[in-house]
């Protein structure tokens, strides 16, 4: 079988429209008023952003060694089967197709629904808007419909559009307001740790950004470059949003709001621009509900084929090329999962506490496995090393802890049940155990 090399025809420029694209997404728009009422003054938001910029970019550059050392369209599952083997592998699997992905996928409707309920009668709210939005992409999805190029691109821009809009608003049209002594309403519950799930929830995408390195023209030198400019402009325009809404609503305004870009337009523009700013952002959220229900579905797909207690969802319907039971599991979860949001009364922030444990405890698996690899496997070239090492990737493996502590120490509900269906998964994976082992006896000769 020839062993294929990516072409290096990836300039930094390339990279870092790249980077940027992959990461800003719709995140800006809902988590800076849960981080503003989770830190309590200024001093304290902007430092989580800036923290956030530097994990990001540690983690970054740990996970560009793994992609170049170990190209993989398996990424992490990749990275993870190869260190710890196959039942850490199994582990990931599940709780990426029954926490991660799906979690993922509701707290983008919640952002949907949230925005999009602006624009229609009172009768859809928030919820069921959320709801609608899953059914309906994931049954786009299963009759085999793709967005054409030109679609996506206009999704796209409408996040480009609806961010710069809101900056626009924030610091050049808003009146001034004393956002230095506005302070927030006291939240009993708030912790900096809680305000950094948020933060890094919205940096989220670099990880899928490291694997380009092996396309870079200038090799590791430019890897450095790129991953430096893309995450270092991504970190200054979440600054100018944050500065935007702090400078149109105040602190105390924008840790109270719902729908942050919309109450800043509205009060900057009226009626119209609130509506005008919903209709961008809700648009660009279904861009990116899309290529997650798509891409979720793959890995379902994946995993299906892999292990037997899965293999319902390892059957590829080919009428219309796409992997039909495993976006019907993704679509039932994530609905139940919009029903649990929606009982807590907490939507989005409760599918972050149900996400964030599980992420962050394969993030720091995964950044452990560097150390794992490099010592195990010393032969193996590697196109690019992670900078400052061991010190560089023990950063990203103390941060990963840290967050992991956080997500699990200032989170509710959804958090203990997130690990419950994560242990349940351990469950799973002795069933799965035991099954090969009789189909293995059943085998003759």
């Amino acid at each position: 079988m020839t062993n294929f090399v990516p072409r290096k025809t990836l300039s930094v420029l390339d990279a870092v429209a790249i980077i940027v694209g992959i990461v800003i997404g719709a995140g800006i728009f809902k988590t800076p008023s849960l981080i503003a009422s989770n830190t309590q003054e200024t001093g304290l938001y902007f430092l989580a952003w800036i923290l956030g910029g530097a994990i990001s970019l540690i983690g970054a550059l740990c996970y560009a060694e793994l992609a170049t050392t170990y190209p993989h369209s398996g990424g992490d599952y990749h990275y993870l089967t190869r260190a710890y083997g196959r039942g850490v592998a199994f582990m990931f699997g599940w709780s990426r197709m029954s926490v991660i992905q799906p979690g993922s996928i509701a707290l983008l409707a919640f952002v949907f629904g949230d925005y999009a309920s602006q624009l229609l009668p009172p009768f859809f709210t928030p919820p069921l808007c959320a709801f609608l939005v899953i059914v309906l992409i994931t049954l786009t999805n299963i009759s085999g419909t793709r967005e054409g190029k030109w679609t996506q691109n206009i999704l796209t821009s409408a996040t480009v559009i609806g961010l710069a809009s809101v900056i626009l608003a924030g610091v050049i049209f808003a009146p001034e307001l004393p956002v230095l002594t506005d302070p927030v309403a006291k939240n009993p519950g708030a912790s900096f740790g809680l305000a950094m799930v948020f933060v890094l929830l919205t940096f989220g995408g670099w990880n899928e950004a490291a694997y380009i390195s092996a396309e870079l023209k200038g090799g590791k030198r430019d890897m450095v470059r790129a991953l430096l400019w893309g995450i270092g402009i991504i970190t200054a325009i979440y600054l100018l949003a944050g500065w935007a809404y702090l400078k149109g609503l105040g602190f105390a305004g924008m840790g109270a709001s719902e729908v942050v870009a919309a109450d800043l337009m509205r009060k900057v523009a009226g009626g119209s621009g609130a509506i005008l700013v919903s209709l961008l952002i809700a648009v660009a959220v279904l861009g990116t509900i899309n290529g997650t229900i798509f891409t979720g579905a793959r890995t379902n797909y994946a995993v299906g084929q892999d292990f037997g207690i899965f293999s319902f969802m390892g059957k590829w319907q080919g009428k219309n090329n796409t992997a039909v039971n495993a976006l019907l599991f993704q679509g039932i979860i994530a609905s139940l999962l919009v029903l649990l949001g929606t009982l807590t009364r907490k939507g989005f922030s409760t599918m972050v506490d149900y996400t964030a444990p599980m992420f962050w405890f394969f993030f720091l698996l995964t950044g452990i496995s560097l150390f794992v690899l490099r010592f195990r496997e010393p032969e193996v070239a590697r196109p690019f090393q992670v900078p400052l090492y061991p010190l560089t990737p023990l950063l990203f493996c103390a941060a990963c802890l840290y967050m992991l502590r956080a997500s699990l120490l200032y989170t509710g509900i959804g958090a203990m049940l997130g690990v419950f269906v994560f242990l349940l998964g351990g469950l799973l994976l002795l069933v799965s155990y035991y099954l090969d082992r009789l189909k293995e006896r059943n085998i003759p000769g």
